[in-house]
């Protein structure tokens, strides 16, 4: 396994990179790798299979896309990146729309929502690079609208969520058909199992670059906790909404609870959009074009949509609703603190989330840091109990509350979480 190491003065050159990207890199004023592209690159130039291991917003898609380009402007060849939303696919085409067409090589976004007639056409145009979520490639398939036979490079990307979203059947069919012989990459932030089972069935001696280990966040995000009854989390929202100044993502869990957010922090005033799988792909690229634009200052969204957003600069991520799982915190939290730039992340937690803060905090190997809002001062929840096995145990200062809401509510009045248990 290739550990990261820093580099200090960086530079693509030295990569193996040909000048005519390098000059197009530094046209665009990209002139420092990250540590995935540094280790990525040369790897996936050689044309070996290749896992990738890196935060979010640490380059991983221009980590891919230079291979891709170089090798197929000095021979023929095609290939298929899968990704798992519409957004990340959108994404991807318009990194690789950087570099393809000063080498005459086509793409073409394959992905729901969207008519197939316009995709077909594409298709018909005998694209070079294809882009793909697994759902929307499976029905070009059975139509028989796509060819897989010639297909010499494969990209999984985000392919832990790609699990997540149970498109593991889909990918194991659209493997199953395609050439034997043939360069996969697969890149990921973190590497559950499954992952590992596919790279043993699907991948030839593929080279593990990782760049941090599974689970770590930023160094430059500042990480904070408020635990908070449900029915005081808009009250909460409105009042750290206030001092914000920058763009705004907050995660709800649900779609439904999304909208809801989105209509109460518009009635504060706020400018706002949503993005879930309930609005159409025009909705969403509307949505987050006019985030990007700074037509909106906030942008509400589920996790069907969060690794589509790339947006540099989100000074804040409100996980309204905790993730179902920890690996889910370190995607979210990503969205900011991306390309070197600081950020924060703030996460609301009921009082009966004990073990989901306790297995975000092992996974992310980091105690959250508890928080109390100034202006709320009648909200103090307490963070754990004493345990039965530890009665001398009393909270750390500052990070032991009472549990319930002003001076009626005591101690053991419902089942507060206690963050030391199991540890």
């Amino acid at each position: 396994m290739m550990k990261e190491q820093h580099v200090e003065n960086a530079t693509f050159y030295g990569l193996g990179i040909a000048p005519k990207i390098l000059e197009i890199l530094e046209k665009m004023k990209i002139t420092v790798p990250t540590p995935i592209q540094q280790k990525a690159i040369p790897v996936a130039i050689e044309g070996k299979d290749l896992i990738g291991v890196a935060q979010t917003g640490t380059g991983k898609t221009l980590a891919f896309t230079i291979p891709i380009i170089q090798r197929f402007s000095a021979s023929r060849g095609r290939c298929l990146v899968l990704t798992p939303t519409r957004e990340l696919a959108l994404q991807v085409d318009e990194t690789f729309s950087k570099l393809a067409p000063a080498f005459s090589i086509r793409t073409a976004v394959v992905i729901g929502g969207s008519s197939m007639e316009p995709q077909i056409a594409a298709l018909r145009r005998n694209p070079r690079v294809i882009i793909a979520t697994p759902g929307r490639l499976l029905d070009h398939i059975e139509r028989r609208t796509v060819v897989l036979g010639d297909i010499d490079t494969l990209v999984l990307d985000e392919a832990d969520r790609m699990l997540d979203m149970g498109f593991l059947p889909d990918i194991k069919k659209i493997l199953k058909i395609m050439p034997g012989q043939r360069q996969t990459m697969l890149f990921s932030a973190t590497i559950p199992d499954e992952i590992l089972k596919i790279a043993g069935a699907y991948m030839k001696l593929p080279i593990h670059v990782e760049v941090a280990p599974s689970g770590t966040t930023a160094d430059n995000i500042i990480q904070e906790l408020f635990i908070v009854q449900r029915s005081t989390k808009k009250q909460l929202l409105s009042k750290i909404l206030e001092n914000a100044c920058g763009p705004i993502l907050i995660f709800s869990r649900t779609k439904r609870g999304a909208a809801e957010i989105k209509r109460f922090i518009k009635e504060k005033g706020h400018s706002a959009a949503e993005i879930h799988s309930d609005r159409t792909l025009g909705q969403r690229k509307e949505a987050l074009e006019g985030f990007k634009a700074g037509r909106y200052k906030i942008l509400v969204a589920t996790d069907i949509a969060s690794r589509g957003i790339d947006v540099t600069g989100i000074e804040l991520v409100v996980n309204y609703d905790l993730p179902e799982d920890a690996e889910q915190y370190v995607h979210r939290i990503g969205r900011t603190a991306r390309a070197g730039h600081a950020g924060k992340a703030i996460s609301f937690a009921t009082p009966e989330q004990g073990k989901d803060v306790i297995n975000i905090e092992k996974f992310i190997k980091t105690q959250l840091a508890i928080r109390e809002h100034p202006d709320l001062p009648g909200e103090k929840f307490i963070l754990g109990y004493v345990p039965k096995d530890k009665p001398s145990y009393r909270p750390r200062p500052g990070q032991g509350y009472r549990f319930g809401s002003g001076s009626s509510s005591r101690p053991g009045s419902s089942r507060p979480f206690n963050r030391h248990k199991g540890r």
